[in-house]
C-alpha cells in the first residue's frame, strides 16, 4: 500500500476540521436555544408576576402588634410585613402606627396628625 499524498492528507483534515466545526456548532446551538428558552421563561414569569402592593403594614413577633406603615417601594418594610389597601393603611396611622422614616408613608397619604 502506497503512501498518502499529501493532498489527500490535506483533504482528510479538512473533513475531520469540518466535521468537529459542525459538531461544535451543533452544541452551541443547542446552548443558545437552551438561553433562549430561559429567557422567554423569565419574561413570562415576570409579567404574570401581580403588581407590588402601595403600602406595607409591618408586624412584631406578635402578630397583634403593629410596628410600622410603609409605602410599596420602601426598601427597608421589614421581613415580616404584610400588604395593606389605602384604607388599612391610614387606619393604622390613625392607631398611633409609626410611620417609616424612610419612605415617609404619613406624607404619600396625605396624613398629617
Amino acid at each position: 500500500m502506497s503512501e498518502p499524498s499529501r493532498l489527500e492528507l490535506l483533504y482528510f483534515t479538512r473533513r475531520v476540521v469540518v466535521q468537529q466545526a459542525t459538531a461544535a456548532l451543533r452544541q452551541i446551538d443547542g446552548w443558545i436555544a437552551a438561553e433562549e428558552r430561559r429567557e422567554a421563561e423569565r419574561r413570562r414569569a415576570e409579567e404574570r408576576r401581580p403588581p407590588p402592593p402601595e403600602w406595607w403594614i409591618e408586624r412584631g413577633l406578635n402578630k397583634n402588634n403593629l410596628v410600622a406603615v410603609h409605602c410599596g417601594d420602601c426598601w427597608d418594610p421589614g421581613k415580616r410585613r404584610v400588604a395593606a389597601t389605602r384604607e388599612q393603611a391610614l387606619e393604622a396611622l390613625r392607631q398611633l402606627v409609626p410611620a417609616c422614616s424612610r419612605c415617609r408613608p404619613d406624607s404619600a397619604l396625605g396624613f398629617l396628625e
